[in-house]
C-alpha cells in the first residue's frame, strides 16, 4: 500500500480520517458512492470540502493510487467528483488509480478550490 507522504491524516482540529496507517489484513474495503443528502451535518460538509482540498492540492488533475486514504472518506466522493481512471477498476485494490473530476469538483466544493 503507497502511503501518501505529506498528505493530512485528518481534517484539523476534528476526528474526520483522511488516511490510514496501515492496510487491512483482509484486503483493501470497497469503494462505493455514498449518497450525500442535503441534510448533512455542517461538520461533515467541512470534512468533504476539506478532503477534496487536500486531495486536489496533494494530486490536482493527475491520476493518483488509492494508497492510503480512507475509503470511508473516499466513498462520499467516489463517482462524482471522484472518478476511477482506469478500465477495469478494482474498488477493493489500493492500487486502484483514481481522478478528480474537476469541473464537478469545482461546482460542489468551489471554497476547496481557492487560492490561499
Amino acid at each position: 500500500m503507497l502511503k501518501h507522504k505529506g498528505f493530512p491524516g485528518r481534517l484539523p482540529g476534528t476526528d474526520f480520517q483522511f488516511t490510514i496507517r496501515r492496510p487491512s489484513k483482509t484486503g483493501a474495503t470497497k469503494l462505493a458512492a455514498r449518497e450525500r443528502y442535503a441534510d448533512r451535518k455542517p461538520a461533515d460538509r467541512r470534512a468533504d470540502n476539506g478532503f477534496m482540498k487536500a486531495l486536489w492540492d496533494y494530486f490536482g488533475d493527475q491520476p493518483f493510487e488509492r494508497g492510503n486514504l480512507d475509503a470511508g472518506r473516499l466513498s462520499w466522493l467516489f463517482e462524482r467528483e471522484v472518478l476511477p481512471a482506469q478500465d477495469p477498476f478494482d474498488a477493493e485494490d489500493y492500487e486502484a488509480l483514481l481522478m478528480i473530476d474537476e469541473a464537478r469538483a469545482r461546482a460542489a466544493f468551489p471554497d476547496a478550490f481557492e487560492e490561499q
